[in-house]
């Protein structure tokens, strides 16, 4: 299973890059710091200097409808923002 699940593109996320130049991931929740970093630096070839990482729990949903009430739950999830050395960058989009 890999590491690195998806990037966050949000307009928090955007914002944080452009003037902070962090970057945040989606990433598997057994994932410790050194190995984030590692697939970041392999991936993206870039150095990583700082990591934070948060565990975000999956809230219960509902909805109304004409059959009833329908309930459920949205998954869990592990968050890890990225701080990067200066002058480096990623670009998202390149391969679009």
């Amino acid at each position: 299973m890999s590491i690195l699940k998806k990037p966050l593109i949000t307009e928090k996320s955007t914002r944080i890059s452009e003037k902070l130049n962090q970057y945040g991931f989606v990433v598997s929740k057994d994932a410790t710091k050194p190995e984030i970093k590692e697939a970041i630096e392999k991936m993206y070839g870039v150095s990583v200097t700082n990591i934070s990482t948060a565990i975000y729990a999956g809230k219960t949903k509902s909805r109304f409808t004409k059959r009833g009430i329908f309930s459920g739950r949205r998954p869990s999830y592990k968050k890890a923002i990225v701080t990067l050395k200066e002058g480096q960058k990623i670009d998202f989009f390149a391969n679009i």
